[in-house]
């Protein structure tokens, strides 16, 4: 691209002073590549020849097929290039300076309820103990049907772990075998940033997880594992899309609504505060920078509470 270089230097001045996650980076790496491709379709070769009105009627075009959200970020991204080039000379003027980030509506999550929840992790026991089953009526399993119980095993572990500990699912793949403290129950997690926490599990993840890490890891693990606690089918550490289509498909089996992994963290937050869990310990728990964001799931707590006194006194 003709601007890859500013692009490139961009990118690596935020690796190495703001402490974004990978993934962060590659968003906004895309974010602005699109946005400067649009320009350099226009026969824009220097970056001083955009002005503010390119800039918006840039936002214009992407905002027929993008999320409000989806937006805010691309505008982040982009005035935040600009800032930059404006700092270190590259720009005359910062012409994104004033570019408004799209406001996006204060919705709230979705959540399972708490028998939703435990219907769901049901459905995952029962699924694992049924491969038990087999397994012990089965002394001749093919090496498809070993990887199939295996990855089962597995898909086990990863439910039960998601909904204990509320960890995203960039965390989760992300785990290594030593980041597991059995003795504790509890396993270390690095998220955004780069910063890491440590996070308590209860005894049906480590069951779970147990069983992954003693008889279902050895099936699928090869030369390219390494210290990748969850593994895909060949053997390397299991992918985003992968994690996320076992979720789909737990809640689509267990007949709860159909929830992504993210969902399945704002259900394990909201379960905590209704539980008793104080608001700075879910904080510390789900490693949110800012406590406004937890106070998010206090709202999703009070909208249930509403549901349940409807349902408790049909005349109020």
């Amino acid at each position: 691209m003709h601007f890859e270089q500013h692009i490139d230097a961009f990118i690596n001045h935020l690796k190495a002073n703001k402490g974004l996650s990978a993934n962060t980076l590659k968003a906004y790496r895309s974010d602005i590549e699109s946005c400067l491709a649009l320009f350099v379709r226009r026969g824009v070769s220097d970056l001083n020849e955009i002005t503010l009105d390119d800039l918006r009627s840039w936002m214009a075009s992407e905002s027929r097929n993008h999320a409000r959200s989806s937006m805010a970020r691309k505008t982040v991204a982009v005035r935040g290039f600009f800032s930059w080039g404006y700092e270190h000379g590259i720009m005359r003027t910062n012409q994104a300076a004033t570019l408004l980030t799209p406001s996006i509506p204060n919705t709230l999550p979705s959540v399972l309820t708490e028998v939703q929840a435990e219907q769901l992790m049901d459905q995952a026991d029962a699924d694992d103990a049924s491969v038990d089953e087999a397994d012990s009526n089965n002394n001749n399993e093919t090496g498809l049907e070993v990887r199939m119980r295996a990855e089962t095993q597995r898909n086990t572990a990863i439910l039960e772990l998601l909904y204990a500990t509320g960890i995203r699912i960039a965390e989760l793949i992300a785990l290594n075998v030593h980041d597991v403290d059995f003795a504790n129950r509890t396993i270390k997690v690095t998220g955004k940033g780069n910063k890491q926490r440590v996070v308590p599990f209860g005894a049906p993840a480590m069951r779970a997880l147990e069983i992954w890490l003693v008889e279902g890891r050895a099936k699928l693990e090869n030369l390219n594992s390494a210290d990748a606690l969850f593994l895909g089918a060949r053997g390397g550490r299991l992918n985003q899309r992968v994690a996320r289509d076992v979720v789909h498909k737990a809640a689509q089996e267990a007949g709860v609504p159909d929830i992504s992994p993210h969902a399945l963290r704002h259900s394990a937050a909201t379960h905590m505060l209704d539980g008793g869990a104080d608001l700075r310990e879910v904080q510390e728990l789900l490693g949110h920078a800012s406590l406004k964001t937890t106070q998010r799931y206090t709202h999703v707590s009070i909208e249930q509470l509403k549901t349940r006194y409807v349902q408790a006194f049909p005349r109020a």
